[in-house]
């Protein structure tokens, strides 16, 4: 009997957990390849997958008994990325490989018949994993070695198949990144006629990471605007973009293996399910709104969006993190995103239009807007009336103030905002807000106003606040004043 022990991983939400596979092998005249431990479909034909690979990569496997142990017994496991490290520890059992490759690397990759080895997704995860785990490195196929070597500190070994694993090994140096190159926007400011109040509240939400709605009829730019807005946010630091990197990665849609730089901006069809838009699945992947951490979700025709979409939101986008519990595994994934909804405001898109008549009646016009719920839309700092430009604003040979000269203010919003808290303003706690911006000083009486004549709750109030010391950090003044929580209040639904 000859054993070898492995050390592999399994992704749950976005970490990867240690797995130790355990293969034990001897001769017998009756060959044959079992693995034990929880496996999924996926996983228990890799037996053939292994035992094909390793009799067309020049091993005599004819009797091989093998067994095969994935441990922790009680984790699934899911898919094909355990068919290189159970082949290598095969071919350490034979004598092909040393046994200190097993014991200091980390091993994931699919494999082909023909003994060719195959990307896995993420990647970067497991690279962080091996990290973790104080190994020398990471074993994997050619393609996922770029991905790998984002995790500084570790050695990648790429190998293009199982010969390349038994004669030689390529070492991939660690990539260095190179700098942050603001990307362009996908539409520039500059290029949206008018619409000065609209263009303030997208720099107030970009600055202090409020979420937002824009209202209006159809052909205002209210989506040119959405577009706009990633164009003014700051850009991402390295930490940031290594962990949407990781959901990418896990998700399986990392194109180019590389550093995901810009800002994700994500905007899913008023279609999409449940499990599109929040994650699903037996053991849950990311949905739209993970995707878009640290970036926009951007959803347009709001109302049409099915109700329970829309009310999964409301979690999310006051707590930052998404929960998904499953009988198997509960993950928590975060989904700290920016989100910007647009939606006109009837059926037909022209009530309130200067030129074109409403045709709705107004019970189809409250059941248009109710479809939108109270709490969801309490959710939301700041609520815009894109407007209908006249001919005149749209003929006048205006300049347009461009996204670098916005991004500029935003940027020296978003120091002072690290300075004060370490975070964005739609951040912070309600303990923080009122040792800032105590309810009881010199704003009381406005606030009281606002509660009283406005019906707004606490929790708009809270979101008012927040508002208000963004629009302060805006101006750089260094009291917060009336005139900022006024300029709140007045993109607050009434």
């Amino acid at each position: 009997m000859v054993l070898s022990r492995i050390v592999s991983g399994a992704c749950i939400g976005l970490k990867a957990l240690r797995v130790e596979i355990e293969v034990d092998s001897r001769e017998s005249d009756k060959p044959f390849l079992v693995i034990v431990g929880l496996p999924d479909a996926a996983v228990r034909e890799a037996k053939d997958r292994v035992l094909t690979a390793l009799k067309n990569s020049g091993c005599d496997i004819s009797k091989i008994a093998c067994t095969v142990n994935l441990a922790p017994a009680n984790l699934k496991k899911e898919g094909a990325l355990y068919d290189l490290p159970i082949a290598m520890g095969l071919l350490a059992n034979l004598g092909f490989i040393q046994k200190d490759i097993l014991s200091n690397y980390l091993i994931v990759g699919e494999l082909g018949l023909g003994g060719d080895i195959r990307p896995v997704q993420g990647a970067l995860a497991f690279a962080h994993l091996a990290k973790e785990l104080k190994l020398k490195g990471i074993i994997v196929s050619t393609a996922n070695s770029k991905e790998a070597s984002l995790v500084p500190g570790i050695e990648v070994l790429a190998c293009n198949s199982l010969r390349d694993a038994i004669v030689r090994k390529t070492a991939v140096k660690e990539e260095q990144v190179a700098p942050s190159i603001p990307p362009a926007p996908l539409v520039d400011f500059s290029e949206i006629q008018g619409q000065l109040q609209a263009k303030r509240a997208m720099e107030i939400a970009a600055a202090g990471g409020h979420n937002i709605l824009l209202s209006g009829p159809p052909g205002t730019g209210k989506s040119m605007l959405a577009k706009a807005l990633v164009g003014i946010m700051p850009e991402m630091s390295y930490d940031e973009a290594l962990e949407v990197t990781k959901i990418y990665s896990i998700a399986g849609l990392l194109a180019d293996a590389s550093l995901i730089q810009k800002r994700p901006f994500r905007s899913p069809h008023h279609t999409v399910s449940y499990g599109g838009l929040i994650g699903g699945g037996s053991t849950p992947r990311p949905g739209e709104i993970v995707l878009a951490h640290n970036g926009v979700l951007f959803l347009d025709e709001l109302p049409e969006f099915s109700r329970t979409v829309l009310e999964a939101l409301r979690q999310p986008l006051e707590d930052r993190t998404l929960t998904i519990s499953r009988a198997l595994a509960s993950i928590k994934y975060p989904c700290s995103c920016l989100f910007v909804a647009a939606m006109n405001p009837c059926p037909c898109g022209y009530l309130g239009h200067p030129d074109k008549a409403c045709k709705d009646t107004k019970l189809q016009i409250d059941r248009y807007q109710k479809k939108i719920s109270g709490p969801l839309l309490d959710r939301i700092d700041l609520h815009v009336w894109v407007t209908a430009l006249k001919s005149e604003e749209l003929t006048a040979n205006t300049a347009q103030e461009s996204s670098e000269a916005i991004l500029s203010r935003v940027k020296a919003a978003r120091e002072r905002q690290k300075m004060r808290f370490g975070k964005t303003n739609a951040e912070i706690s309600p303990k923080e807000l009122q040792k800032y911006a105590p309810t009881n000083g010199k704003l009381k009486p406005l606030i009281q106003q606002a509660m009283d004549g406005f019906h707004m709750s606490l929790r708009s109030i809270h979101r008012a606040l927040k508002v208000a010391i963004t629009i302060q950090d805006l101006a750089a003044s260094p009291t917060l004043e009336e005139e900022h929580l006024l300029e709140a209040l007045s993109f607050k639904q009434n």
